[in-house]
C-alpha cells in the first residue's frame, strides 16, 4: 500500500488531508452539510459526530445542541487537532475532540442522542457493519444520520472529455480502496442490511453556478489532481500517470473559465431511528 494511502484499519482514505482537500472541508456547515437533520435535532440532544475532518460543521452541530455535549472523532490526530483550534476560536465549549476510529476508541454504547457521519461510510469497506456500529453508539429511540456523495450522479455542464476522465480515474482508484463512490445511492439499503428499518431517505445537492463557485470547486480539484492522496494513489496504483493528472488539473481549470458552466454534486441522505426496544441485534450482510 503507498505512503499517500491514509488509514483506519484496513479503510484507505482516498482524498487524503493537504490544504487543497481541507478547504473544501472547511467550507461546509451544518446549512449546507446537514440541513436533513436539522429539524431532528434540539438543544441537550448529546452528538457524536463521526469522522468530523477540520471541524466547521461540528461546531455549528454543537452549537444546536447545547448545553449538552458533542464528541467529535477523526482517524487524522493533524486534523483533529485543528477541529479543537477551530472550536476555541468560535466560542464553542460543548465540545470534545478524539483522534481514532470510532468503532474501537471505547465510546460509551447507547450514549449518544444522535451519531452523526458526513461523507464517511462512501470509504470504508465495511460500511454496513458501521453503521450497525453507530446505532449500537445511539441510545434506544436515537438517530443515525449519514450524508454521503454519489460520484457516478454528479452532472456538469459543459460537457468536458477532462472532468469525464477525471471522474473515471476517481471511480477506478476509490474501488481499489475497496470504497463505494456510488454511496450516496446505496445508503438506504445499507441501512437496512445493518437492521435499521426504521430509515428516511432524502437527496439534496451542493450545485456551483456562478462564476465565483465554479472556480473555486475547479481550482479544488485541478490542485487534488497533483498534489493529494487521490493523485499519489493514481499513479502508485498505476491507474494515472502524472502528466495524465497534471493535464487533468489545467482541464478543470479551462472548464471553469467557461461562461455559463454549472457543476452538481449529489448526495444521499438517511436518518434512522434506532429500535427503542433491542431486538435481537444488526443483520449482517
Amino acid at each position: 500500500m503507498p505512503e499517500s494511502a491514509v488509514r483506519a484499519g484496513s479503510d484507505v482514505y482516498t482524498h487524503g488531508h493537504e490544504d487543497a482537500v481541507l478547504r473544501s472541508h472547511r467550507w461546509r456547515t451544518a446549512e449546507n452539510s446537514a440541513a436533513y437533520l436539522l429539524p431532528h435535532i434540539r438543544p441537550g440532544d448529546r452528538l457524536l459526530d463521526v469522522g468530523c475532518g477540520p471541524g466547521t460543521l461540528t461546531a455549528d452541530l454543537a452549537r444546536r445542541v447545547a448545553p449538552a455535549e458533542v464528541v467529535a472523532i477523526d482517524v487524522a490526530g493533524q486534523v483533529v487537532a485543528e477541529a479543537a483550534s477551530h472550536a476555541a476560536r468560535s466560542g464553542v465549549t460543548n465540545v470534545s475532540f478524539r483522534a481514532g476510529d470510532f468503532r474501537d476508541a471505547g465510546l460509551e454504547g447507547h450514549g449518544f442522542d444522535v451519531v452523526h457521519a458526513h461523507q464517511v461510510l462512501q470509504h470504508l469497506r465495511d460500511p454496513v457493519g458501521a453503521l450497525a456500529a453507530m446505532a449500537e453508539l445511539a441510545r434506544p429511540g436515537g438517530l443515525v444520520a449519514a450524508r454521503d456523495a454519489d460520484y457516478p450522479g454528479f452532472v456538469w455542464d459543459p460537457a468536458d472529455p477532462a472532468l469525464d476522465r477525471w471522474r473515471e480515474i476517481y471511480l477506478a482508484v476509490a474501488h481499489h480502496n475497496g470504497a463505494a463512490p456510488d454511496a450516496g445511492r446505496r445508503l438506504l439499503a445499507w441501512a437496512r442490511a445493518a437492521g435499521l428499518s426504521d430509515t428516511a431517505y432524502t437527496s439534496s445537492t451542493w450545485t456551483f453556478s456562478t462564476a465565483a463557485e465554479r472556480g473555486w470547486w475547479a481550482q479544488l480539484w485541478a490542485e487534488r489532481c497533483t498534489s493529494s492522496g487521490f493523485a499519489r494513489q493514481a499513479v502508485d496504483y498505476g491507474i494515472a500517470t502524472e502528466p495524465e493528472m497534471a493535464s487533468l488539473a489545467e482541464g478543470w481549470k479551462a472548464w471553469s473559465a467557461r461562461a455559463g458552466g454549472v457543476f452538481v454534486v449529489l448526495h444521499g441522505e438517511i436518518l434512522s431511528r434506532v429500535p427503542a426496544e433491542p431486538r435481537g441485534g444488526p443483520r449482517r450482510p
